[in-house]
């Protein structure tokens, strides 16, 4: 049995947002200050630059979170590596030094709360229901989610892209039915969310943050020929073709 005072109940904290085993804080105000510090904080909280954290409720789901992520735990939390035998250590290895992901992400078990590591980026939950069931991210937005979810490597749809792009080949792809955590560089509200049905998004720039595992991902010329991109004044453009969603961000 345990007791957790002055922390959902503080009048500088809010609840902004929760979904599944995932509630999100948000710290209105930088209390912690220094008379030579007063001012930053203060135009910080102005302009929406205020902590977050992720707070996880371990008896609704058993949670994996990226390593180092975890600050504390009440209850009766225990931690593993999530490992299942030698060739899921393997698997997770090989995902880990391709995709640029930490290649073991702790599961927390038990019936305890679980709070992450606070944070200045945006946090979005995602629910994959709404996804179809699978979500491909772009590399360090990955945060937490509910252990139920499978993470796989997810290769670029053809082998030029990571060349051309000056990207890496592959991607953290996420697939089940439950919720998964991202630290985002924009709010929910700025994001654009565009929903294709049969069709193609070409975006300048690495803008995409996230976008729906069925869509065929590539980097392709924004012109047909070298003449026609030079012509256009872009160069090599990301390309998204299926059926699915991207979220966009305005800036990176």
């Amino acid at each position: 049995m345990y007791k957790i005072k002055n922390f959902f109940d503080n009048d500088d904290v809010k609840v902004i947002d929760s979904l599944g085993a995932f509630s999100v804080i948000e710290y209105q105000r930088d209390l912690s200050v220094m008379p030579e510090t007063a001012m930053m904080a203060y135009y910080a909280s102005q302009m929406n630059v205020r902590k977050r954290q992720v707070v996880c409720d371990v008896s609704k789901s058993n949670v994996t979170v990226q390593a180092g992520a975890m600050q504390w735990t009440a209850g009766k939390v225990d931690a593993t590596t999530g490992i299942k035998g030698v060739g899921d250590f393997f698997g997770k290895a090989m995902r880990g030094s391709v995709t640029g992901e930490s290649a073991i992400k702790p599961e927390y078990t038990g019936n305890g709360t679980l709070v992450l590591e606070p944070t200045y980026k945006h946090i979005l939950l995602v629910d994959l229901a709404d996804w179809n069931g699978s979500i491909v991210l772009d590399d360090g937005l990955f945060l937490a989610c509910e252990s139920t979810l499978k993470h796989k490597a997810v290769m670029r749809s053809n082998l030029s892209s990571a060349a051309l792009g000056g990207e890496g080949l592959f991607n953290l792809g996420i697939q089940g039915h439950g919720i998964v955590c991202l630290e985002s560089p924009c709010p929910r509200e700025e994001l654009v969310e565009i929903t294709l049905e049969n069709d193609v998004l070409k975006v300048d720039g690495n803008f995409a943050i996230a976008w729906s595992g069925s869509l065929d991902f590539t980097v392709e010329r924004s012109g047909k020929s070298l003449i026609g991109s030079a012509a256009s004044g872009e160069g090599l453009v990301n390309v998204y073709r299926g059926t699915g969603k991207v979220l966009l961000a305005p800036v990176r």
